[in-house]
């Protein structure tokens, strides 16, 4: 059987187990819809939280930086990592025992505002959907690859699982969705790196497998290899970082801040019982993310120094099949620069841009356009970064079933996200846009209602996001991190460990923040992408990490304002001072 037809068996089986997860758990309150009635068991938790955590930015995307960057890529290993710690050391408790429904919930009621809570409402909408996009780009590059379906045909595909699941089963659909999510996608993300490690090795455990000699005979080591091979070509050497410390600095702090600020993780742990339960479902968690997490480095090294070993110095006419689907797909593009036929990966920018889409028909017009001058570069391939993962099975000839797993792990970690994500979209509106602003009175039954057509419309959202993104997976995802490090979490932290922060300092950090954070990325990205250079940086901080400095800005900001404000009631203060006093919380209620 050919691995696409195992393909098809593959994905469509895990698509009919989430479907059936989603009409068994369908739900019939608000409390089921948010926070799946609060009654989900910590280690299901940890498990719906890791692929909840564990985007298509992990799975498809991070290790691709991590092949393409070396040591520069660690940072979203630091960052990330880190940040989820923070998160369930540092918020997670006291946001359960606040006992609400959502981020913009806790932000109304700490400060005492409406006003505060729709600006947290428009934060966690802007750095969601940012997020989104992402997600819903690898949904539709692994069903255009595998699948054999146009990319907007793929992301139209991953619409209608998603809404399936989210909209009839809400926040207990979604989160006995991603459970069974998590065991697909961390079983397709280690079987294909066990079977390389051994090829490559000899060694069947990858996290070993980096450090350990090739069985090539040469003596050397895979980064040994990996670093000789690369300055050979012209690349930095893989274990010698590029960017500077300060930005490398702004990225990780950018990137953990905005981990304890994403609304989607958030909600995770208002979902279990009580607060001790938050507490461990915040370390069984963190052991389900380490195992991808730890395999990462790994599969990004292996991916590297086999599609150098495969691709350099071979005839075009004599790649395997797997270059040229991805190159018809224009993920990948080829120019012979030099006219011998053989495709030369060197150091370089290969071409003027992206492989471009012709019309309708794919084309590798774009990917055939040469830089102004030649000799800039004697790079001849484009290679997208978000197919690293997706590819590594093919490249190493890996059995059809392994590419199979690939494909559908990789679409169980990019819809699980998504799902999470439409969901805090939906709830914000919902609950507390309509509920707690417009129309407090509405029922239960109604507010399920709405909070059903709130996330019908993020779902059409983010599918248009997905069909035109705003860049490649990671990269998105760590725009979001930024906004989410620049807005959200200066005005929880403070919102729990400050008493004399007002609503007004709070709102306007929060402002601040976005505003100055979301400026900054869209003028490097958008605006005026030629500048986007460490010259004309801020003090050298690039766009993924300017959210740092937009952190800063929040804080500053917020102190500023709140000095010359009316300071926090009595009862306000008496408020966070009972979240702060550990005891045993209920499950999540609206009061």
């Amino acid at each position: 059987m050919d691995a696409t037809t195992l393909t098809y068996i593959f994905v469509g089986l895990s698509f009919t187990l989430y479907i059936g997860i989603a009409i068994w758990s369908r739900v019939a309150s608000t409390s089921e819809f948010y926070v799946a009635g609060g009654g989900v068991h910590p280690v299901l938790n940890g498990m719906a939280t890791a692929a909840d955590w564990m985007s298509a930015a992990s799975f498809i995307s991070m290790a691709g930086l991590i092949a393409f960057l070396g040591y520069d890529g660690s940072v979203y290993l630091m960052g990330w990592t880190g940040g989820y710690v923070l998160l369930a050391l540092l918020l997670a408790p006291y946001l359960r025992k606040f006992g609400k429904f959502t981020v913009p919930d806790f932000i109304g009621d700490r400060y005492y505002s409406d006003a505060a809570r729709l600006v947290a409402v428009m934060c966690l909408i802007f750095i969601s959907f940012t997020y989104v996009a992402g997600q819903m780009r690898g949904v539709g590059i692994v069903f255009s690859r595998f699948l054999e379906v146009d990319i907007d045909m793929g992301v139209l595909i991953g619409m209608g699982i998603v809404f399936m699941y989210a909209v009839l089963g809400g926040m207990k659909g979604i989160t006995y969705t991603q459970v069974a999510q998590y065991c697909v996608l961390i079983f397709a993300y280690t079987v294909p790196a066990i079977f390389i490690s051994m090829l490559i090795t000899g060694n069947p455990v990858p996290q070993f497998g980096l450090g350990a000699e090739l069985s090539d005979g040469s003596g050397l080591t895979v980064l040994q290899k990996l670093d000789r091979t690369l300055t050979d070509l012209g690349f930095s050497a893989y274990t010698e970082g590029t960017k500077s410390n300060i930005d490398i600095f702004a990225i990780t702090l950018a990137l953990m801040v905005g981990t304890a600020g994403l609304p989607h993780v958030i909600v995770r742990f208002f979902t279990v019982p009580n607060v001790a339960d938050a507490r461990r479902s915040a370390g069984w968690a963190l052991v389900f993310i380490a195992i991808l997490y730890t395999t990462a480095p790994a599969v990004g090294a292996f991916a590297r120094i086999n599609f150098i070993d495969t691709v350099n110095e071979t005839s075009y006419k004599d790649t395997p099949d797997w270059f040229k689907n991805w190159e018809n797909l224009g993920l990948i593009g080829w120019s012979d620069k030099n006219g011998d036929g053989k495709i030369q990966y060197r150091a370089g920018a290969p071409f003027a841009g992206k492989p471009a889409f012709d019309g309708d028909e794919r084309t590798r017009i774009g990917a055939r356009k040469l830089t102004n001058d030649n000799t800039l570069s004697a790079n001849e391939v484009y290679v997208d970064r978000d197919i690293m993962v997706l590819a590594n099975p093919e490249i190493a000839g890996l059995p059809g079933w392994v590419i199979a797993l690939v494909a559908a792990g990789s679409l169980a970690a990019a819809l699980s996200t998504a799902a999470g994500l439409l969901l805090v979209i939906s709830s914000a509106i919902s609950h507390d846009v309509v509920k707690k602003t417009i129309n407090p009175n509405i029922s239960d039954r109604q507010e399920l209602r709405y909070a059903r057509i709130a996330a019908a419309c993020a779902i059409g959202v983010a599918g248009y996001l997905g069909i035109n993104p705003p860049g490649f997976v990671a990269q998105v995802v760590a725009f979001a991190f930024g906004l989410a490090a620049a807005s959200l979490f200066p005005a929880i932290l403070m919102g729990i460990f400050s008493l004399s922060m007002n609503k007004e300092g709070a709102i306007a950090g929060m402002l601040s923040g976005l505003l100055f954070t979301g400026t900054y990325i869209v003028y490097f990205k958008f605006v005026a992408p030629d500048m986007n250079s460490a010259n004309n940086w801020l003090i050298g901080i690039s766009p993924e990490g300017i959210g740092a400095i937009g952190m800063l800005v929040n804080f500053t900001v917020a102190y500023c304002v709140m000095r010359l404000t009316a300071p926090v009631p009595s009862d306000v203060q008496s408020l966070i001072q009972n979240i702060r006093t550990p005891s045993r919380a209920g499950i999540a209620q609206d009061h």
